[in-house]
């Protein structure tokens, strides 16, 4: 027992010592802006899937994708978006007992209606109107943070360049 302890001792203070040092090595977390998210009347959206699960779930994804995006926003800003109109890329088909979503780049690209306001603090930044559409959507390349999980790929980077052609100044 006596040699255990000798050996636990000293490799628990070399841990909590490297610990203490990396904590001290590491930059403070970086603090970020938030996003306040709204969808008008969400019902009555062009397409956002046909079941109650599926309308929960695209919410929900996109919910998540301002979400992350707004984490690159400097702190103290307040990002707030009206979602007005959803029309997912592609259209249903029935398949067998099942719904399919068939996507031919024709007259089927994702489109997302919005009302933004950036605040810093309580001073307007900037606001606006715009009506995000991306015709070629099949005719261009996703990068690996656009389709991890392949879920909306399309549609969270239709919202992804707009937030950053619009929010993120240029180097």
């Amino acid at each position: 027992m006596t040699g255990c302890t000798f050996w636990t001792k000293p490799r628990a203070a070399c841990t909590a010592a490297l610990l203490a040092a990396a904590a001290c090595a590491t930059p403070a977390a970086h603090a970020a802006g938030k996003v306040v998210v709204n969808y008008q009347q969400p019902e009555q959206f062009a397409d956002i899937g046909r079941s109650t699960w599926d309308r929960e779930r695209v919410l929900k994804t996109l919910s998540t994708q301002f979400e992350t995006l707004a984490a690159r926003l400097p702190d103290g800003q307040t990002l707030r978006i009206d979602v007005t109109d959803v029309d997912l890329a592609g259209e249903i088909r029935p398949w067998g007992w099942h719904e399919l979503r068939v996507m031919r780049g024709t007259v089927d690209w994702p489109v997302l209606t919005l009302r933004y306001t950036l605040q810093d603090g309580e001073r307007t930044v900037k606001t606006g109107e715009e009506r995000l559409v991306d015709m070629n959507y099949l005719h261009r390349s996703l990068q690996a943070r656009d389709s991890a999980d392949g879920e909306m790929a399309y549609e969270r980077r239709l919202v992804r360049r707009w937030f950053e052609a619009t929010f993120i100044p240029a180097p």
